[in-house]
């Protein structure tokens, strides 16, 4: 069964974030996946690793501490963030698995636009050239993953200057629009969630049909 969906427009961090754990808290292995599309009010999110240095500066900017991987990040509107809730059994399919595949998502996005980007080993993450364009951390509990990945699209993009973006110092950040994406939010949503769910679907039939040799 495919994952359902849902555009939940422009939400408040705090509350997605609690709606995510409520969803994973009370799924069963009969609960239908869901792929959730939002965009947040200024946000800076802080991982369990994170350490408050890379916040250079105090803004009025709210910093929440949560709980996925990662270090610090930015969320604000004209940023896609796309929050996978699945059952990894389901999906036969591992963490490390899951970062490549949502990267690659990213990357094959850009691509139908031209843009040629790549995932790093060593900084999960999309890059154009040495730019970074999506973050991603995830949060596994009892096999059920929540958190995602943000995707810059057409943003403010002066808040990334008071943080070392996902704990790198200098780390240059970009977005879609920089690189003559005109491509609207909510295309570029429905085009990514897609992406996902193909990536899924195929690491799944590659999984079975390797099981049936």
């Amino acid at each position: 069964m495919i994952p359902h969906v849902k555009s939940l427009g422009l939400v408040e961090y705090q509350l997605t974030w609690d709606a995510m754990k409520k969803f994973t808290a009370e799924r069963s292995s009969e609960t239908r996946d869901e792929i959730w599309l939002v965009q947040h009010p200024p946000t800076y999110t802080q991982g369990m690793a994170g350490k408050p240095e890379h916040l250079l500066h105090s803004t009025n900017i709210p910093v929440v501490k949560i709980d996925r991987g990662g270090q610090i990040t930015y969320h604000g509107p004209g940023q896609i963030v796309a929050y996978l809730l699945l059952d990894m059994r389901r999906w036969k399919i591992k963490v490390r698995e899951l970062v490549r595949l949502m990267e690659q998502a990213v990357v094959d996005l850009l691509a139908q636009y031209g843009v040629a980007a790549q995932g790093r080993e060593d900084a999960p993450g999309v890059y154009v050239g040495d730019a970074k364009i999506a973050a991603l951390g995830l949060k596994i509990k009892n096999g059920y993953c929540y958190h995602g990945l943000s995707f810059n699209v057409d943003m403010d993009m002066t808040p990334f200057a008071n943080i070392n973006p996902c704990g790198y110092a200098g780390l240059r950040v970009t977005q879609a629009c920089e690189l003559g994406i005109t491509a609207g939010i909510s295309e570029l949503q429905a085009e990514l969630a897609q992406n996902l769910i193909h990536g899924l679907q195929h690491h799944l039939e590659r999984k079975l049909s390797h099981e049936q040799h």
